[in-house]
């Protein structure tokens, strides 16, 4: 730093050096080192220098911009105001040739760079940074103004009138930063003449058919009109925001427009003198808050919530509550919590008492019960922790008033009415206006109880004193409210409630979970019984949960009750009816939900060993339903069986996952599945000269299979499955995909492909276990497209099905082998070769069987491909980057003779001409010639052929 004020303290001794001479070549090398210092730039003095350098010598001049630009894509954004004032000041300081050529090979130039240059250019934004500053100083310094309208004259007019969309966008930028351009010395006349035209590129702008300049005008109109509000007159202003809200707001050809209207009218109300013609306006647009793009949808409240700011008006005149509340109900979490900051006000007046508070609630509640639910869910983010927990304690005052204010109307109808005032905790200003039989509100306010209570939960378990409040005000009242509010939809909140307390306070209710699991009916709903399992999970108490499902899985009555007589102990024992479906179920439920799942697996090691032990017994019925003995299976019917296995494979997983690092190996549980299967399942597979419709036995083979591919898919998906474990699961895979009905496992052995090749790139590919596992690869989904092939065959119907079915997991398959083909480029070439010759195969059979028709025309589109081409094609087509490497495993095919012989050949022009359809014809520059060759060659020797036979 001080290095730089001395150099600032001798700048006058640069006078002394000669330009012109040899030995100042150094001296200027250093110099212009200056202007790539960033020490230089942002010191003071080093800017003052730096301005100075600008009056040494014109040629210099030139060096120095040369100099800066080279720079510009090196200098970070925050540097550019520095920049800026170094040019600005230097401007300033020369006169004569020197502002000249400072104003001509510099500033315009930069205006020629910031119009011509395009938005993803890294320095374009730096430039616009800069002509900015320029924009800035006009305001406020003589002389600048006119220098802008002089140096803009030549090149923005004709900018904003460019055939380019982009450098049309880039001047109307500059145009608008820099309005109004005019020149000072300008009569009035002439200066009104000036501004007339610019308001009238205004209007231009509006109107051009490009969405990125129409959102440029946008932003220009607000800018200009909340600036020089008093200067314009009304009636251009008038026509400019009619303009905006009338026409653009609802611009059906670009979502960004429609968003630039509301992210820019904030600008004009930051302008007072605008709210008037707004608040008549801006009605207009209500509908915007219903737009199908959720950014506009998000700029039009932002709006609304700057409208209530700058009290422009009134909000639910601008969008009435009802379209408010519509909108809160359903929409995306960025609307939703803007709408929640734009009405808390309203529904949440803080500042108000909090019977009021409630009030509003209800109020809330009976004008759209969903969006008051969604209103209370994002309310904690715009108020304190303490008001919500106030409204959590008035709302539970206003419940116990109406339980209260009921059982006082009992009384009375039953002329036992005593007149006890004693509850004064519990009036409500509400008394009069809800009632326990109003089910729907009273439901809702214990729903809005529940969220609240969660949206603060973090809070109060940093406030134990307050949760324990909390605790023992609803604890107290909760026995009261599970007697009185007995309809479903208000236990769901109430059990949830409960949930949130510690069991030992609310023992009456504790105590009887179990046994309301216990009593729900086998095939119920899972909202039945998911809030109790969500309950009992919270309260550490899974384990009673997992012990009824093992019960009711072993087939085991189990005592229900003691039931003591005096004087004597007698023990009724009442058996239960077992529920192996409900218990399933509730397995299920704990192990698709992440919070229950952790809970379950962190239940002792040997219950659920237990567990496990249970469910494998699926094995053995499935077993006997295979061998047709099964006639004393107990209550596991073939559903039950099929549904345990699936979770017995399923724990196995997670069971592996939570104690692998424990030395426990409970994959080969999974294992050995899989030579059970192989040995007791497979075989039931239908043999191929089986053809008269599928057996239950087939049916039942086929699920255990499907069940088992997707456990182990997902064991591959999370790396639990290392190489031998992929390669057994396809050896196992490979015979049944061959069977005559394999094709039902085509779409899950797919998906494994997907995951093996996926799980490959964290593996040494260069191991022989992994080149044979990549070489398993291509031979399933070889097999795969066979079986596809062989099945529309022999029932097209079946084999469309099948193409339908793969459709999704083969794209995947494909796209992932796209993806990473650089790491894996024999699997990559091997599975593309197959999809080549399966596609050219099937549309070679339908040229050979059309070929004796005279009308027959060559397939062009993928819709006119026999089903599996077109499937395949359809695939192939979805991204440019396959469509490359088919086309160059085409180009191998042909230069190798693959693919020969002249239905061959017709197949490959078909693939090419399809391709040119969709995509650029350059992907076929080197093909088509290469076809066409083989071709000619074909035509040859048929003609020889030909010829040799007629002699």
């Amino acid at each position: 730093g001080a290095d730089i004020v001395r150099l600032w303290n001798l700048h006058q001794a640069l006078l002394c050096f000669d330009y012109d001479s040899e030995e100042s070549n150094e001296v200027k090398d250093l110099l212009l080192q200056c202007f790539m210092s960033v020490k230089h730039i942002k010191k003071e003095e080093g800017r003052r220098f730096l301005s100075f350098l600008f009056s040494w010598n014109i040629n210099f001049i030139k060096m120095i911009h040369g100099t800066v630009k080279n720079q510009l894509p090196f200098f970070p954004r925050s540097l550019m105001e520095y920049i800026s004032e170094v040019y600005f000041r230097g401007w300033k300081k020369v006169s004569g040739e020197f502002i000249e050529v400072l104003e001509h090979n510099c500033i315009q130039d930069f205006m020629h760079h910031g119009i011509h240059l395009p938005r993803s250019s890294s320095i374009h934004s730096k430039v616009r940074e800069m002509l900015s500053y320029f924009h800035k100083q006009s305001k406020v310094r003589q002389g600048v103004e006119e220098m802008l309208y002089r140096l803009y004259q030549p090149i923005l007019w004709r900018a904003l009138k460019a055939r380019n969309s982009e450098v049309r966008a880039n001047a109307a930028f500059l145009f608008v930063d820099a309005f109004p351009l005019r020149d000072p010395s300008f009569n009035a006349e002439e200066m009104d003449k000036e501004i007339q035209k610019q308001f009238e590129e205004l209007f231009s702008l509006l109107e051009d058919p490009h969405p990125v300049v129409r959102s440029t005008g946008i932003l220009g109109v607000t800018q200009i009109t909340s600036r020089y509000w008093e200067m314009i007159p009304s009636i251009i202003v008038a026509d400019l925001l009619k303009k905006i809200t009338g026409e653009l707001a609802c611009d059906t050809a670009s979502a960004d427009v429609r968003c630039s209207v509301f992210k820019c009218l904030p600008i004009i109300l930051e302008n007072k003198l605008s709210h008037p013609l707004l608040e008549q306006l801006l009605p207009a647009t209500k509908h915007s808050l219903h737009d199908n793009s959720e950014k506009v949808r998000v700029a039009f409240v932002d709006m609304l919530l700057k409208i209530k700011a700058t009290k422009a008006a009134k909000f639910w005149n601008i969008c009435p509550m009802e379209h408010l509340l519509t909108r809160l109900e359903v929409d995306s979490r960025p609307v939703s919590r803007r709408i929640v900051n734009l009405l808390l006000n309203s529904f949440f007046p803080v500042n108000q008492p909090e019977d009021v508070w409630c009030e509003r609630c209800v109020t809330l509640i009976q004008m759209n019960p969903a969006a008051a639910r969604k209103f209370y869910q994002y309310a904690y983010e715009y108020t304190a922790p303490t008001n919500i927990a106030k409204l959590m304690l008035t709302i539970r005052r206003c419940l116990n008033a109406c339980i209260q204010k009921a059982m006082k109307e009992n009384l009375h109808d039953s002329g036992d009415d005593d007149g006890d005032e004693s509850e004064k905790e519990n009036t409500s200003v509400l008394d009069n206006v809800l009632s326990v039989n109003d089910v729907a509100s009273m439901a809702s306010l214990l729903e809005i109880t529940v969220i609240l209570w969660r949206s603060i939960h973090k809070a109060l378990d940093y406030n134990e004193d307050a949760k324990n409040y909390a605790i023992r005000k609803f604890a107290s009242v909760l026995p009261e409210y599970f007697r009185v509010f007995k309809d479903e939809r208000c236990m769901t909140p109430l059990v949830i409630l409960a949930s949130f307390m510690p069991p030992s306070a609310i023992p009456t209710f504790s105590c009887g979970v179990v046994s309301r699991l216990r009593s729900i009916d086998s095939g119920a709903d899972q909202s039945k019984y998911s809030t109790l399992i969500d309950c009992m999970c919270r309260w550490g108490q899974v384990g009673h949960v997992m012990e009824l499902a093992c019960d009711w899985l072993s087939d085991t009555p189990t005592p229900r009750k003691n039931v003591k007589a005096s004087g004597r102990r007698v023990r009724i024992h009442v058996a239960q009816e077992s529920k192996p479906e409900l218990a399933l179920d509730y397995i299920e439920y704990l192990l698709t939900h992440p919070v229950n799942r952790d809970c379950l697996l962190s239940v002792h090691k040997k219950k659920l060993k237990k567990l496990l032990k249970i469910l494998s017994a699926a094995k053995g019925v499935l077993g006997a339903i295979l061998e047709g003995t099964n006639a004393d299976s107990g209550s596991w019917t073939q559903a039950t069986s099929l549904r345990a296995f699936s979770l017995f494979c399923r724990l196995s997983i997670h069971l592996q996952h939570k104690f692998s690092e424990e030395g426990e190996d409970y994959l080969s549980f999974l294992k050995e599945t899989g030579a059970w299967i192989e040995s007791q399942v497979v075989p039931f597979i239908l043999p191929s000269d089986q053809e008269d419709g599928i057996s239950k036995h087939s049916s039942v083979s086929e699920l255990i299979i499907q069940a088992y591919l997707t456990v182990c898919k997902d064991v591959i998906m999370v790396g639990l499955g290392n190489v031998t474990f992929q390669a057994h699961l396809l050896d196992l895979a490979l015979p049944i995909i061959q069977t005559e009905r394999g094709g039902f496992c085509a779409p899950v052995l797919l998906c494994v492909l997907k995951e093996i090749i996926e799980a490959s790139l964290t593996q040494n590919t260069e191991t022989d276990e992994v080149a044979n596992l990549f070489r398993a690869v291509q031979n399933v989904l070889q097999k795969v497209l066979e079986c596809v092939a062989h099945r529309l065959k022999k029932q097209q119907e079946e084999g469309i099905q099948l193409i339908h079915s793969i459709q999704v997991p083969l794209g995947e398959f494909i796209h992932a082998l796209q993806c990473w083909h650089s790491s894996l480029p024999a699997v990559h070439q091997g599975a593309l070769s197959t999809l080549l010759a399966a596609t050219v195969a099937d549309i070679n059979c339908v040229l050979q069987k059309a070929s004796s028709e005279k009308d027959f025309t060559i397939p062009k589109t993928i819709s006119e491909l026999p089903s599996l081409s077109s499937s395949l094609m359809a695939i192939t087509m979805k991204s440019v980057n396959v469509v490359r490497s088919f086309l160059n495993e085409l180009m191998e095919c042909i230069l190798s003779e693959e693919i020969k012989g002249i239905f061959s050949l017709t197949a490959t022009v078909c693939i090419v001409m399809i391709i040119k359809g969709k995509h650029k014809a350059t992907l076929l520059k080197d093909i088509a010639p290469a076809i066409r060759r083989k071709l000619v060659t074909c035509k040859d020797a048929a003609t020889e052929g030909s010829s040799s036979t007629e002699r």
